[in-house]
């Protein structure tokens, strides 16, 4: 397995408990890990820090995946 693909299974992990398999929240959630692992901080209200738009989507992609 490419680390690549391990950090986003891990991320993907991550997000699918943080939404508690609740589909309205998944792409939230998503974002939200992707932000933590970039800026190692959690985002606050009206952060508008950039996130990687590929991994994000990365990411969803495999939640949606494992939560269907």
């Amino acid at each position: 397995m490419k680390e690549q693909d391990k950090i986003i299974g891990e991320l993907a992990l991550k997000a699918i408990k943080m939404s508690a398999n609740r589909p309205n929240e998944v792409e939230r959630s998503c974002w939200v890990v992707v932000h933590e692992y970039l800026h190692g901080v959690m985002p606050v209200e009206y952060d508008i820090r950039e996130i990687d738009e590929a991994l994000y989507l990365n990411i969803l992609k495999c939640v949606k995946k494992n939560i269907s």
